[in-house]
């Protein structure tokens, strides 16, 4: 669901030489994932012997740019044109039985002049 757009995006709380109009409010994007079988097996194996995890970094990855094109929609939604304060949180859902993860991608949605 990659969005291609002009919506600026900033961890700060204001973009360079723009100045803040109107605060939509917040804007949030949110999904859980969890690895394929092929990722499950190949991540339990590199388990064993030690290393970095390439298919839960992969699986990680594509939960994080799912759950920023989300809030970009959100905020969108809400007339905004851009986002301000954005951050990402994850957790682990349904505890030890399941290798799912929550991430949760938020911010301040405004309009810029």
């Amino acid at each position: 669901m990659a969005i291609q757009s002009s919506m600026l995006v900033s961890t700060t709380f204001d973009i360079q030489n723009r100045r803040i109009r109107e605060y939509k409010g917040l804007v949030r994007g949110i999904t859980v994932r969890a690895p394929t079988i092929g990722q499950g097996i190949l991540g339990g194996l590199k388990a064993i012997v030690g290393g970095q995890i390439g298919a839960y970094t992969e699986m990680c990855e594509q939960a994080r740019q799912t759950a920023y094109d989300y809030m970009v929609e959100h905020a969108r939604q809400l007339g905004a044109n851009a986002i301000v304060g954005v951050r990402y949180d994850a957790a682990d859902v349904g505890g030890n039985r399941s290798a799912s993860t929550e991430v949760l991608c938020y911010g301040t949605a405004v309009v810029l002049e």
